[in-house]
């Protein structure tokens, strides 16, 4: 179908649609249904099954089934049994933990999924992009990223960058009429919006006429296909350590071995023994345990309104030493509310904030009725008067206290929005405006006159203009002033009295709006704005202010205290961003403030120099923002940037962490981020942060946990064949070990909540190998101290009764796991075991309840016993088996703990 030849009321009868009304949503599910979802093909993604025979490829767990053969051959079929069950759950673990991690990033992904405005059953409604149909009437504004192949039925100034599907990188300018010919190019059809391409101006509105793979994308999907790696640095490290690991734990495995063989051990058994070990020691489970661990995090980041759309992201946040954040929204409430009122040399405060239209009108601290000055309740009237905005009144029963619940919600802009509650509390209602004055005509707001203006009708039949808009241009374009309830001409004394009101409102944090009519008078044009916006007469000020977060200044108060520094951006006045970052505590004293007009005569060299001593940038454009990344980034900073708009996608993409606003965040930001915040706030960063440390940190518990007990495992076998002694262990027991106190405990330590002062460290360093902070040592001495001590025990037990190999083997195998289920709550902390609550992560505690459980069924369970050489052990065994266990991590804690 060549939908660009076709005239709207054309396309409206060919995709079965309704112009005024859009789809029913009975019907957009019935197309949903029947074509399928607006999504690309994505590829075969590899079964379950796959996934969990994937599993048992490794290289160990193969020589260990072929060992495993060999020993069912030989006639030990009870332990060629037993080690293929233990292979198959290890499997089973492994198979359960890439499926979750899978999922999760499933789930992520959605959550991030693009959006798109469409009308239904005549009513604008955001959904996902896929779930869109043909047929549905979309809306398109500045930064949407078009979700489907969209023929526009309307277009004001409207500008698409179509160059992921046609090359070209300059915008096209959009039409609405049909476009004949035989065969006109997708770049040369300008009554169309493709999917994937990015409206760079203006808005529009269009009728989908194809989706998923019935697209121009579609067709050539293999250009959007990019599919993007989730595995992350300290992936790639693990990676490289993991072998490192595997030919260390294979030559001590080898030593292991050759000395037993030597030392006379039969070759069967030591081979048997050996490659156990060997599949012990390689912490083959590390990189899943890494994968399931970030998604654990980002599941956690999720629920506190952090998404997560790159997963190096979750890494890097740990190492943020400086975040730029925008004022609106992210610092502030984004609830414009006016607060103070100047008119004729009088200042009023107006009491209440938010939209609630309640609150009261103070004259020098004591409340006044607005109709008792004409002009107070003029100005309020043309505020409102000039205005798109209004507030939407909800009445919810509260399910708890069984009472009726009312909510203000604004609908339009929040500066709008402050002038009209600001009336609605001076009482002044729609019904009483709407029976004085009808609005004629308007002239909407644009940046380059800074004004916005309608005219007006009273109930006289006499017209004239209100105009609102930034004061220094009210002010140039205003002959006279309303002052003590009369008009007079705006002299120089009256500008001056004007300009000062302007200083002390911006000093104190607020906005300024200024408000001035003219009368029209009969037969005198009102055709164009440099007719009307002129010889204006100035009525007042209104002051408003977007209220601080409560919980901003303490989210800036721990990130200093975390090394991080707190930059504000902002496009508003020097003084107005000085007052509000002075309220937040983000600048300090002797703190610079930049506006955009240096930043923009400075390079970034020059930038360099003075960066680290800038606090705020006021007055600055989004291209700004660029020069201030790269600054920071020359410092050696990692950098964490916030945006919402096209013009922020830049400094975002180039920021080491890009952050785009959920709420009023374009899709272009979003698509540029590394994450989203859903709430669009500030503390949500910091607690994305620390979330990010803590992922770090829960990472380096895990392997110094394993790696540990992976040592201490080897160590023991490593001197027992050095000192001519039988085995400390046998294979189903090595195996056993390895099952039970990796698995649960060490994906327990994933679901550890942050130390206390993780968010009072300085930021970590991206170079920062996994080892750093003395990790390295904790690691060889807790795991030689493990193998010591389950040695020693070992052969107090067989010295005991040297007939009994099996009691000492029992012991042996007993202490090796109770020390390192004690070794894993020494992990939880830097400090040592007494530094947290061992009762805090829950999850460890019935982990490690878990693992000792099932290793007393193996010890004590007849049927069992059998199977892993054990026997039933003495309350005196006990005393010695937690003695010697409790050793590598109470004794060794004990001693930090009075070191410290």
């Amino acid at each position: 179908m060549k939908w660009y030849e076709l005239e709207i009321n054309e396309v409206e009868r060919s995709t079965g649609t309704h112009m005024e009304k859009g789809l029913t949503k009975k019907e957009a599910e019935k197309r949903l249904k029947q074509y399928g979802e607006n999504k690309l093909d994505e590829g075969d993604k590899p079964s379950a099954l796959f996934v969990f025979l994937n599993q048992f490829k490794d290289f160990m767990v193969l020589v260990l089934l072929a060992a495993t053969l060999i020993s069912g051959l030989l006639g030990e079929y009870i332990d060629a049994i037993t080690i293929m069950v233990i292979v198959l759950l290890n499997g089973v673990l492994g198979f359960v933990q890439e499926r979750k991690a899978e999922k999760s990033l499933a789930a992520l992904k959605e959550l991030s999924a693009p959006q798109m405005v469409v009308l239904r059953d005549g009513q604008w409604v955001k959904i996902l992009s896929s779930e869109a149909v043909v047929g549905d009437i979309v809306k398109i504004a500045s930064g949407d990223r078009i979700g489907a192949d969209v023929r526009l039925i309307s277009a004001s100034g409207l500008k698409i960058e179509e160059s992921s599907l046609t090359g070209e990188s300059v915008p096209v300018q959009k039409v609405v009429d049909s476009i004949k010919g035989d065969a006109i190019e997708v770049g040369d059809q300008e009554n169309m919006a493709f999917m994937g391409t990015m409206v760079t101006q203006g808005n529009g509105v269009g009728v989908i006429v194809a989706t998923g793979m019935k697209t121009e994308m579609g067709k050539i999907a293999h250009l959007l296909q990019s599919t993007e790696t989730l595995v992350t640095p300290l992936q790639r490290k693990l990676e490289q350590l993991g072998k490192i690991l595997i030919a260390a734990a294979l030559m001590l495995t080898a030593l292991v071995v050759i000395i037993g063989v030597i030392q006379g051990h039969d070759v069967y058994t030591m081979i048997l023994a050996g490659v156990s070990l060997a599949v012990a020691a390689i912490p083959e489970g590390l990189p899943a345990i890494v994968t399931v661990a970030l998604a654990l995090g980002v599941q956690r980041m999720i629920k506190r309104k952090a998404i997560v759309r790159r997963l190096p992201a979750v890494e890097t946040l740990g190492c943020a030493s400086v975040i730029c954040s925008d004022k609106t929204g992210t610092l502030t409430q984004n609830k414009m509310t006016v607060t103070h009122v100047w008119s004729g040399g009088k200042t009023w405060n107006i009491t209440g904030t938010g939209y609630e239209p309640v609150g009261d009108f103070l004259y020098q601290g004591k409340k006044v009725k607005v109709e008792s000055n004409r002009t107070l309740q003029q100005l309020l009237v043309y505020g409102k008067l000039c205005n798109h905005a209004s507030i939407k009144v909800n009445k919810e029963k509260d399910g708890v206290l069984k009472k009726a619940k009312t909510t203000y919600k604004l609908d339009g802009d929040p500066t709008e929005g402050a002038l009209v509650v600001a009336a609605m509390k001076a009482g002044i209602s729609d019904e009483e405006i709407q029976s004085h004055f009808t609005v004629v005509k308007e002239f909407p707001f644009e940046s380059t006159r800074k004004m916005m203006t309608v005219i007006v009708k009273d109930k006289k039949g006499q017209l004239f203009a209100i105009t609102k808009g930034a004061p220094d241009v009210i002010l140039s374009n205003s002959t006279d002033i309303v002052y003590s309830e009369k008009m007079e001409p705006l002299t120089s004394r009256r500008l001056d009295e004007v300009n000062e009101a302007i200083t002390t409102l911006a000093s104190q944090a607020l906005r300024t709006i200024a408000i001035a009519y003219r009368p029209i008078k009969a037969g005198e044009s009102i055709e164009q704005t440099i007719d009307v916006e002129r010889n204006l007469t100035f009525i007042g000020l209104e002051g408003m202010i977007d209220p601080p977060r409560e919980e901003v200044r303490d989210s800036i108060r721990e990130c200093r205290q975390a090394g991080i520094k707190t930059i504000m951006i902002t496009g508003d006045h020097v003084i107005t961003a000085k007052a509000i970052a002075t309220q937040l505590s983000i600048l300090p004293k002797g703190g610079k403030v930049l506006d955009g007009q240096t930043l923009s005569r400075l390079s970034v060299k020059d930038l360099e120099e003075i960066v680290d001593d800038v606090y705020v940038y006021a007055r600055v454009s989004p291209e700004h923002k660029l020069k201030i990344v790269k600054a920071l980034q020359a410092k050696g900073h990692i950098v964490a940037m916030t945006g919402d708009g096209v013009n922020d996608a830049p400094a975002i993409k180039a920021a080491n962490i890009g952050i785009a606003m959920g709420i009023t965040g374009t899709d272009v930001a979003k698509e540029a981020s590394s994450l989203i915040l859903s709430d669009d706030n500030f503390a949500t960063i910091k607690a994305a942060i620390k979330e990010g440390r803590n992922i770090y940190e829960n990472i380096r518990k895990f392997i110094r946990y394993m790696l540990a007990s992976n040592v201490g495992e080897i160590l023991v076998m490593l001197f027992a064949m050095m000192l001519g002694l039988p085995l400390p262990l046998v294979a189903i027991q090595i195996l056993w070990i390895n099952l039970v106190t990796d698995g649960l405990p060490a994906m327990a330590l994933g679901m550890d909540k942050a130390e206390g002062d993780v968010m009072k460290r300085p930021p970590r360093s991206p170079n920062e190998g996994v080892f750093a902070r003395g990790l390295a040592w904790k690691i060889i001495s807790r795991g030689f101290m493990i193998g010591i001590v389950t040695l020693v025990a070992f052969m107090v037990t067989l010295n005991a009764d040297p007939n009994d190999l099996m009691k000492a083997q029992t012991v042996a195998f007993v202490t090796l796991v109770m020390a390192q289920l004690i070794h894993v709550f020494d992990c939880r902390s830097e400090y040592s075991v007494f530094h947290r609550n061992p009762f805090e992560n829950i999850y460890l505690v019935f982990a490690v309840i878990s693992s000792i459980l099932l290793m007393l069924v193996v010890v004590y369970y007849p049927p069992l016993q059998g199977i892993f050489h054990t026997t039933s052990l003495t309350g005196r065994e006990w005393l010695l088996i937690l003695g010697m266990a409790s050793i590598p991590t109470v004794a060794l804690g004990g001693f930090r703990l009075l070191k410290k």
